[in-house]
């Protein structure tokens, strides 16, 4: 059997430089590349890479709904584990995402909260699990 690994996630998005600025200002994250196009860039996430994608890439025309701020987030969610996540759920809502879930402490003892970034994709916020 072939084994699989996660390279990559991809979201797709209206504004791929302003997509990436955001998450450097609001996650922290660091740029790992930026194609010449502008319309594909992938931040430094460890061995996963978080990418973006331009929407108007005809490959993926008519095959999904636009994420929006305005709308219903997808039923997936993006997450960022932290030792701070007060100070981490403040710097996001600072740089432009909008709140949802401010810190809470779950029963298994895992600090978790939610944002959506500025395009409307849902944010987790958390501390290590354990």
């Amino acid at each position: 059997m072939t084994t699989m690994t996660l390279s990559y996630v991809i979201l797709y998005v209206p504004d791929v430089a302003a997509t990436v600025a955001h998450y450097e200002r609001a996650y922290g994250l660091s740029q790992r590349m930026m194609h010449d196009s502008g319309q594909y860039a992938e931040m430094e996430t460890g061995a996963t890479a978080l990418a973006f994608a331009g929407e108007a890439d005809v490959s993926t025309r008519g095959v999904f709904e636009p994420s929006r701020p305005q709308k219903n987030a997808a039923a997936a969610e993006v997450a960022f584990v932290t030792d701070d996540v007060a100070a981490a759920y403040e710097r996001a809502l600072a740089a432009g995402a909008s709140a949802q879930s401010p810190p809470a402490t779950k029963p298994w003892g895992q600090t978790v909260s939610y944002v959506r970034d500025i395009n409307g994709f849902l944010v987790e916020i958390c501390s290590k699990i354990g």
